[in-house]
């Protein structure tokens, strides 16, 4: 999967303000709203609470990937949100987290899914490439970031 056709800089935001899970969340729709990525924010809500509420989706290394399955998205969606605060988010490793990416698809697509959480994975196992997120000045420095 190339993430350049996932991720845009408008949907890529820097200096979340949100600092609960919930906020978070809310703030990550509203970029894929204005972004027109998602056609209904309440399935959309509903479709990463329900995953949220099985476990949460706070991994390691201060990075969280909500996401969700939902009838009313045709293609896999993304969006990234960098907080300057730690937010607690129920991560694994009982740390709070500062890059947040959220991605919705299609109930009826499993391959895409998988393999978007897989890159994804991979890349922020980097702590060079964390840290450089962490530090970017634009969505487009972390574009290049996330694709080089």
């Amino acid at each position: 999967m190339n993430l350049k056709t996932v991720l845009s800089k408008e949907t890529i935001s820097l200096h979340v303000k949100g600092t609960t899970k919930k906020d978070i969340i809310n703030e990550l729709l509203d970029i894929l709203v204005a972004a027109h990525k998602i056609p209904d924010r309440d399935a959309a809500f509903a479709a990463i609470m329900d995953r949220e509420e099985k476990m949460s989706t706070g991994m390691k290394h201060g990075i969280a990937i909500p996401h969700g399955k939902s009838a009313t998205i045709q293609d896999l969606v993304a969006c990234i949100g960098v907080s300057d605060v730690p937010v607690d988010f129920d991560a694994l490793d009982h740390q709070p987290c500062r890059i947040f990416i959220m991605t919705l698809s299609p109930v009826e697509k499993t391959g895409p899914h998988l393999q978007f959480l897989a890159e994804i994975s991979l890349l922020f196992k980097s702590s060079e490439k964390r840290e450089e997120i962490l530090h970017a000045s634009s969505p487009e420095t972390v574009l290049h970031i996330l694709t080089t």
